[in-house]
């Protein structure tokens, strides 16, 4: 392992990042890669070889998505629960059931759907109500 001071890394000419990094990576830096990319990325496989590798979260992160997952389910608001948004001066209140949510006398599926019909606009709907 090639030993690099973290706190002159930024100051080191493109050339010499090279150098390093194909020290590190048994191969040269993609051609069209940033001095200031290619510092930072240096800098991060240091901390983590120092570091003996990546934290458990982390590695359980890069193995979801290696195997396919999109990420983690938000929580749902549980049922009873009420969402209230204000939007261009109209309060609007969304109840939360085992079926979906009411709003305004009506069951819906998800709660950007909801988000869609208040403002004509694509929203997330958990990010709308701000409750994920």
């Amino acid at each position: 392992m090639v030993q690099i001071d973290l706190a002159t890394l930024e100051s080191l000419t493109r050339p010499e990042l090279v150098t390093v990094w194909a020290s590190l990576n048994e191969a040269p830096p993609p051609r069209k890669l940033s001095r200031q990319l290619m510092a930072r990325l240096i800098a991060y496989d240091v901390q983590i070889a120092r570091d003996r590798g990546l934290s458990a979260k982390a590695r359980r992160a890069l193995a979801s998505v290696a195997a396919g997952k999109t990420g983690a389910a938000r929580p749902r608001p549980r049922p009873g629960a009420r969402l209230i948004r204000e939007w261009n001066g109209v309060t609007h209140v969304v109840e939360a059931c085992e079926s979906g949510y009411v709003y305004r006398d009506r069951t819906w599926r998800s709660l950007s759907a909801i988000a869609r019909a208040i403002t004509g606009a694509h929203w997330s709907g958990p990010r709308f109500f701000r409750c994920g």
